[in-house]
């Protein structure tokens, strides 16, 4: 099913500024800026050292990535992406194999789906870890700051009616949104675009439609 990109990328999202996003969460000030700042040059290594190690906290996180923001840059150089939800969540809960990339990025979206699939699995933590309030707060704050930083790609119609669409790998029903949204992404802002997700086989169907990808283990 053909559709334009102007239709698969819902009017009310915002692509407008010099980073490709306004914040949709207006409403929400944003704590922690993840992905500007300006530095000299380093080893795309010492960015991967940045975003996997250290404290595990979300404000360590946000730290990390204002200290180490330009210097990945130089590194990998301006990186457009499809941020899916599981980059999201590895980064705001502290976890291992956190995206190398994250900082280097430049013009980002994620789909509407992000916020629900993050918020819910912060809830699940609460209840396996037993979190104190002012943990799940500080949880569900980093999700928006995230959120803050990038364009939101909605659920529309022709979304749905793309992920619909035989696919050449089988997805469950939230990875093939994901998917038709990175896609609508990419035609949006140019071929440049790649999905950035850790979820091996929402990758595997990525690149077998010709949308590359980070964030996956290589072995």
């Amino acid at each position: 099913m053909e559709e334009s990109s102007e239709r698969l990328l819902a009017p009310r999202a915002t692509w407008a500024d010099d980073h490709g996003a306004g914040p949709r969460h207006s409403d929400r000030p944003a704590r922690a800026d993840y992905r500007r700042s300006v530095a000299s040059g380093s080893a795309r290594a010492e960015c991967r050292s940045a975003a996997s190690g250290g404290r595990s906290d979300a404000g360590a996180t946000a730290a990390q990535a204002r200290r180490t923001g330009a210097a990945c840059r130089r590194a990998w150089g301006a990186v457009i992406a499809y941020v899916e939800s599981s980059v999201i969540l590895r980064l705001v809960l502290g976890q291992p194999g956190r995206l190398g990339e994250w900082s280097a990025l430049d013009r980002a979206a994620t789909s509407a789906l992000s916020e629900v699939e993050c918020l819910r699995t912060i809830d699940r933590v609460r209840l396996a870890e037993r979190l104190s309030e002012d943990e799940v707060g500080e949880r569900r704050a980093a999700v928006y700051d995230v959120l803050n930083t990038l364009a939101i790609v909605e659920v529309t119609r022709p979304i749905l009616g793309r992920a619909a669409q035989p696919l050449p790998l089988t997805l469950g029903t939230l990875d093939a949104v994901h998917l038709a949204s990175a896609l609508a992404w990419r035609e949006h802002v140019g071929d440049d675009a790649v999905l950035a997700t850790h979820d091996v086989r929402l990758g595997a169907a990525a690149r077998a439609l010709g949308l590359s990808t980070i964030g996956l283990t290589r072995g």
